[in-house]
């Protein structure tokens, strides 16, 4: 084993850890893109099977698929959960920031 390792431990987001400012968005879309990569697999359908079942484009599953997130919102993911069958329950809490970790403003 090498002594010079650190251990890390993250914040249970890494696009935090790797400071991204748009963090908790891009966690919230990666997390409803997995249900949804969960869910065709569990199926076994392809993306034509899972646009015939639901009248989504098979080319937005094969983004979700390929994790290609940028075109998609949060209530666009909601919606392909939705049309999948499943209820989409989100919770939000908001409190302050640490200081030192505001993000960047862009005026």
């Amino acid at each position: 084993m090498n002594d010079d390792m650190e251990l890390v431990h993250g914040s249970g987001n890494a696009f935090r850890d790797f400071g991204r400012d748009d963090a908790d968005l891009l966690q919230a879309k990666a997390l409803m893109a997995s249900e949804i990569i969960k869910i065709l697999d569990e199926r076994q359908w392809t993306t034509r099977k899972a646009q015939e079942a639901t009248g989504i484009s098979h080319a937005d599953f094969s983004r979700i698929r390929s994790v290609k997130l940028s075109r998609f919102t949060i209530d666009r993911l909601m919606n392909i959960l939705t049309h999948l069958g499943q209820d989409v329950e989100v919770s939000v809490n908001v409190r302050p920031r640490p200081q030192g970790q505001h993000p960047h403003v862009h005026p």
